[in-house]
């Protein structure tokens, strides 16, 4: 993979990388604000702009005509909110790019956000949220997050809670594109059939003018370090649910590497030690698997387990015990070669399609200021050893550090706790 990279001189940094295989485009703005840059009142409002930047412009007031202009040369129109970071993006016959230039650049900087609009999004809102309450196997990713980051922005949920969002008003929403959307926070990433220069003179065109800001302000992560902590979501489910979660590394540390081939060894695919031992071997879930969060100062790990009620003391001292193997045993040379080559076809099929390898570029020129190409990450990969897994693991999975989320038909705690303690 090749890319390019300009600087425009409000400071918006414009990555690309030309695909000569493809005849689409992919475009991305990233912005570097997240639901972790909210004010506690305020929790929800990053998402619920990113909503209303779809609800109507000055140029097209009704919200169905911002679809239709994408969606009518045969294109894809998305956006995502995530805790440090907004994302939204286009992609299209190449032919029109620059219509998904004109477009998003309409929506970010000339949306209306009439009340009849936001009143309708914010119902919408607050039903996503009665959604995710409502499916045990979603939401308790939410009590893990809040278990695991106690009370900081991090453990919040990036949608809000129904008391924030009713609480957001238009006039929140004007403030906080203003302040957060700025030049110096904003990553364009395009892929596909494009050229460079081409890419740059649209950006230039389209967000030339749009101002810089101050730096964000973030609290920093705190890591709980005490005895283990569990957390019971009392509900009558025929399964329960559960979470073990716990802090884990930055993506500014180096041993992200590291850190993600102990993600694959546990959870990649049919092969992974959490699929093979609590599902294949011991029958105690029909759906189990782990994944990393990485932020600028920490990171989460999680694994999840939908289990019979009468099995999740059994599948709670599984998922420990395989968590603890990694510490205690290190990885056959078999396996962590296995793994190395899951993880490097993964990377090389994942980037066939124009979006894939502008989220790549865009991704990482927003949180790294620099680009490693799929080779390069390919050879961090190869260099990481089973010594370098057993020490990692050694310092993530000690048992103080473990946060513990279940949802059922319990209510005491204790039982629970006392297992993580085990």
């Amino acid at each position: 993979m090749e890319y390019s990279k300009t600087t425009l001189p409000n400071g918006i940094r414009v990555v690309t990388s030309r695909m000569d295989h493809v005849r689409s485009a992919s475009l991305i703005l990233y912005f570097g604000v997240g639901s972790r840059h909210e004010p506690d009142a305020k929790a929800g409002i990053s998402h619920f702009l990113e909503h209303m930047l779809f609800k109507g412009t000055e140029h097209r007031p009704d919200p169905v005509q911002i679809t239709e202009a994408i969606e009518g040369v045969g294109g894809i129109l998305n956006a995502a909110t995530s805790r440090e970071s907004t994302n939204y993006w286009v992609k299209v016959p190449s032919e029109h790019l620059p219509l998904a230039f004109e477009v998003l650049a309409d929506m970010v900087r000339h949306s209306l956000f009439a009340p009849e609009e936001l009143e309708k999004e914010r119902r919408v809102i607050i039903e996503e949220i009665h959604g995710i309450y409502d499916t045990p196997d979603d939401y308790i990713h939410d009590v893990i997050d809040q278990a695991v980051w106690d009370g900081q922005p991090l453990g919040r949920p990036i949608i809000g809670s129904e008391e924030t969002v009713q609480a957001i008003t238009r006039d929140d929403l004007v403030a906080y594109v203003r302040q957060h959307y700025q030049a110096n926070r904003l990553v364009i990433a395009a892929a596909g059939d494009l050229w460079h220069e081409q890419v740059v003179e649209l950006a230039d065109r389209y967000f030339g003018e749009l101002p810089a800001g101050p730096e964000p302000q973030l609290e920093p992560a705190r890591i709980r370090d005490g005895l283990p902590d569990a957390v019971v979501v009392s509900r009558p489910t025929e399964q329960a649910h559960l979470c073990v979660g716990l802090p884990a590394l930055p993506y500014t540390d180096e041993r992200r590497f590291t850190q993600g081939m102990i993600d694959a060894v546990l959870s990649s695919g049919m092969s992974s030690r959490l699929f093979k031992e609590i599902r294949e071997r011991q029958g105690l879930a029909y759906e189990v698997y782990g994944y990393f969060r990485e932020y600028v100062d920490a990171g989460e790990a999680v694994v999840y387990a939908g289990t019979d009620i009468e099995q999740v003391g059994r599948a709670i001292q599984a998922i420990l015990g395989e968590l603890d193997k990694l510490r205690r045993e290190p990885v056959p040379p078999d396996e962590l070669e296995r793994t190395k080559e899951l993880r490097k076809g993964r990377i090389v099929m994942g980037l066939e399609d124009s979006r894939a390898v502008a989220s790549w570029i865009g991704g990482q020129e927003l949180v790294y200021g620099e680009i490693l190409t799929p080779d390069e990450v390919i050879a961090r990969i190869q260099a990481v050893t089973s010594d370098d897994i057993q020490a990692l693991a050694g310092e993530l999975f000690q048992v103080q550090r473990y946060a513990l989320a279940l949802l059922g038909p319990f209510d005491d705690p204790e039982p629970f706790r006392r297992l993580l303690q085990a």
